[in-house]
């Protein structure tokens, strides 16, 4: 309750005190006073001191006190004001009887000087401070489901510690279809509530009911207690037992393993406890023969295999089931079961090879039968339908002949150098679940044909050779690979016949039938043969043979076998060039040129000049690469009249190759200057001087002999068969002499060109020509090629064959 209003409430009950005290005082000496409980510490009750008429200021002077009668210290007195106020708050329902109408605190007020006593008595009223409350908050009804409508049932009542008004007056219950509240009033005034059923329960439906039960007082404003009513609704055997199904129907396979689970029955009953605890066993429909054949547990209804099953003696099994509770007045309810026995796959399909051809030749056609296959099943139905098959990966495919029969035909072309043999495996497999199969192996071998080629690993073969190789020497090894067998993998190996220039390959070259390797059958000279070009056959030893070929192209590779050859200035083997110069010849001046050829080739054939010998090297200098000797200085008085200059011609090649000339120089006292330079304008003097003369016929002779190897060349060329490059001259070859006139001759420069104009009569000596010659034509044989019988015994280095 509010402070303020209990205030208020109790100085209004005070002065309404103090009215009535004063008007009987001459009856009574007690003073009284009214106070509501609950009141705040400090609040004043009364004026003790103009209440009893006594003079405040006096109060300290005169030991004024309180005394309290049986009960706790709840009030003081102010010793300064005469004031009575409340020290400790004060709640009636601990001071006094909730029951009790009235609740008092007496006390004795004492004064001295004089002494005086004043009995007061002050009067607590009740306030609503408490609300009411259940001494259980939880209360447990157990009602069966068949108890009647208007059933009553007792209620704890509520209990409020306040007085009158403010205690318990009503109760009110939560809203709910099955239950209403009865309000009941005791002797003393007290208020308690009966629950009466209004609706029949039903437990399947609602098991327990929460309410909650709500007491209100009458105070101003109301306060409210609940309680929580748990209704628990008790079962009867109201319900029978109940199967998912009316009808069931499974499989079972036959020859299931005795003890395995067929079905597991389930009924359900909507009581509780032993009203919905199920018993299982068959009804009298069942036949003993079913029961027999399968067993039915009581307590969790499973059914299961008692005796092996059967297809062939019985197909079908029916039999009836009842579940009973336990309940006092036991109720059931039944259902049919139908059990189906379905055909196991217990045989095995067999496979049967009926004809089976092994070897075959791999150019056997497509579409060949080579195996008949026959298969079977004992089983029915799907278990007995079978399927044959090969592996896919195969040249072959089953085709279906007739019922269970199947032939294997070739359905690609085969071939025994990919694969040489076959390992069939047939796989029969049956349509039963699972299903079963067998398999069985055959090897079908393949048989050579002689279809395949020889090949060469390479189509062209370049094999370099070595000039002046030895006769007889290994070139190379051209071996050709058959994929076939047997003799189709036998090769024979055969040069390809080609003559150049009368010349067979076969006598130039070999080759071992056997292996291919390929030897030389003579010495080569780069100078005379440089390559050359045929073919090579690889046969097989089949039937018919087949072959296949490869170009071979020589090539003859230069030694550095030829030393450079002085052409110019010329001279008489063995002897020494003799030169006549002006003393009087300037610097820079042309003395001599030294030309050297070398027949060989490339490096081998590249040639520098170098001084040997030299009477006064600061007289003369050589160019290295075009042999020119010219002077470095003018001759001086002191300077030798006779020079000695050695010129050394030397190749590039490894080992280098070299020749020599001497040059001896005289020099004249003479008024005509020698000329100094190819460029100068010469003076007047004997064109024709032994020096110059040597030069012209020099260089002259190395011109002709460069036209004539171009048009030897030419003319070899364009016979046929297509003969060999011509070659630059041999050692033997020797430049015509100094005054022949050799512009109408033709140089025999190879011995190619040789055979093709002469023919050498071995053993009588004799020179036959192979061909009409023109008439007052002239050759000059640079050499007479060995093996001919011939020898040239002339003085001259070439010999001249005039017509």
């Amino acid at each position: 309750m509010d402070f303020k209003l209990c205030h208020r409430s109790g100085m209004r009950y005070v002065s309404m005190l103090i009215f009535f005290c004063v008007a009987v005082s001459v009856i009574s000496a007690v003073t009284h006073y009214s106070i509501p409980e609950e009141m705040e510490q400090g609040s004043v009750v009364a004026n003790l001191a103009l209440d009893l008429g006594l003079d405040a200021k006096s109060l300290g002077r005169r030991n004024m006190r309180l005394d309290v009668i049986a009960n706790k210290r709840y009030l003081e007195i102010n010793k300064d004001t005469g004031e009575l106020f409340v020290s400790e708050k004060i709640d009636r329902e601990y001071i006094c009887n909730s029951k009790n109408p009235s609740c008092f605190l007496k006390m004795d007020v004492t004064i001295e000087n004089p002494i005086r006593l004043f009995n007061i008595e002050v009067e607590i009223m009740d306030i609503n401070d408490n609300a009411p409350f259940f001494r259980r908050d939880t209360m447990h009804l157990d009602i069966s489901e068949s108890t009647s409508p208007g059933e009553r049932f007792s209620l704890p009542n509520a209990v409020d510690p306040d007085f009158g008004s403010n205690s318990v007056k009503n109760y009110h219950l939560s809203e709910n279809l099955h239950f209403a509240l009865e309000i009941q009033t005791g002797r003393d005034g007290s208020k308690f509530a009966d629950l009466i059923l209004k609706t029949s329960l039903d437990r399947e439906k609602q098991a327990v009911h929460n309410l909650i039960l709500t007491a209100v007082d009458g105070g101003v404003p109301t306060r409210t207690g609940t309680a929580s009513i748990i209704v628990r609704v008790l079962d009867v055997n109201d319900n029978a037992p109940s199967f998912e199904k009316a009808k069931y129907v499974v499989d079972v396979m036959e020859n299931s393993p005795i003890g395995s689970l067929v079905i597991k029955l389930n009924a359900t009953d909507l009581d509780e406890g032993s009203n919905s605890e199920i018993v299982y066993s068959y009804s009298l429909y069942t036949s003993e023969r079913t029961q027999e054949m399968f067993n039915l547990n009581p307590e969790n209804g499973e059914i299961r295999v008692k005796e092996m099953i059967n297809y062939e003696d019985l197909k079908l099994y029916e039999m009836e089931v009842i579940a009973s509770d336990k309940g006092p007045n036991s109720l059931s309810g039944q259902c049919k079961l139908t059990i189906q026995v379905t055909d196991m796959n217990d045989n095995h399909p067999e496979i049967s090879i009926k004809s089976f051809q092994s070897p075959i030749k791999e150019d056997t056609p497509t579409d060949t039968v080579i195996a008949v296959v026959s298969v079977s099943d004992k089983d029915s139905g799907d278990n007995g339908i079978v399927d044959l098959h090969i592996p896919d990966n195969m040249p072959f495919k089953l085709r279906e002949s007739s019922d269970n029969y199947f032939e294997l035909v070739v359905s690609e072309p085969l071939d025994r150098e990919k694969v040489p043999e076959y390992d069939i495996t047939f796989t029969v497999t049956d349509r039963g679940s699972p299903p079963l199969s067998d398999n069985e192996t055959m090897t079908l071998e393949l048989l050579d044909v002689n279809d395949n080629v020889p090949q060469f690993p390479q189509s062209f073969y370049t094999i370099r050779v070595m000039e002046n190789n030895a006769p007889g020497a290994l070139l190379s090894s051209l071996t050709a690979f058959d994929p076939d067998l047997h003799e189709n993998q036998y090769l024979v190996y055969f040069i390809i016949e080609k003559e150049i220039a009368n010349t067979s390959m076969s006598m130039l070259f070999s080759i071992n039938p056997e292996n291919g390797n390929l030897y030389a059958l003579k010495t080569f000279d780069y100078e005379i043969e440089k390559e050359f070009l045929f073919h090579i056959e690889a046969r097989d030893s089949g039937s018919p043979p087949l072959s296949s070929n490869v170009t071979v192209h020589i090539i003859i590779v230069d030694q550095n076998d030829n030393a450079p050859v002085i052409v110019s200035p010329w001279r008489a083997q063995g002897s020494v060039v003799e030169e006549k110069i002006p003393r009087s010849t300037d610097k820079g001046s042309l003395i001599a040129k030294v030309i050297a050829l070398d027949t060989d080739s490339v490096h081998n054939s590249r040639i520098t000049y170098q001084f040997l010998q030299v009477t006064d090297a600061t007289l003369f200098s050589l160019d290295q690469y075009n042999g020119e000797i010219r002077t470095m200085r003018m001759f001086s008085y002191r300077d030798p009249r006779h020079q000695r200059l050695v010129v050394v011609a030397k190749d590039n090649g490894e080992p280098a190759l070299s020749a020599t000339v001497t040059i001896s120089l005289t020099t004249m006292e003479t008024a005509v200057k020698a000329y100094s330079d190819m460029t100068e304008e010469p003076l007047e003097y004997d064109i024709f001087s032994d020096i110059n003369l040597y030069l012209v016929i020099g260089l002259g002779s190395v011109s002709f002999l460069l036209l004539i190897t171009i048009l030897v060349t030419i003319v070899i060329k364009c016979q046929k068969p297509k003969p060999s490059k011509a070659a630059p001259p041999s050692r033997n070859s020797v430049i015509s002499e100094r005054n022949s006139t050799i512009a109408d001759s033709t140089l025999v420069s190879n011995d190619a060109y040789w055979y093709s104009l002469f023919l050498a009569e071995t053993r009588k000596g004799k020179l036959v020509v192979r061909q009409p010659l023109p008439k007052g034509s002239r050759y000059i044989v640079s050499s007479i090629p060995r093996g001919t019988g011939l020898t040239d015994t002339s003085d001259s280095a070439a010999s001249t064959l005039q017509v």
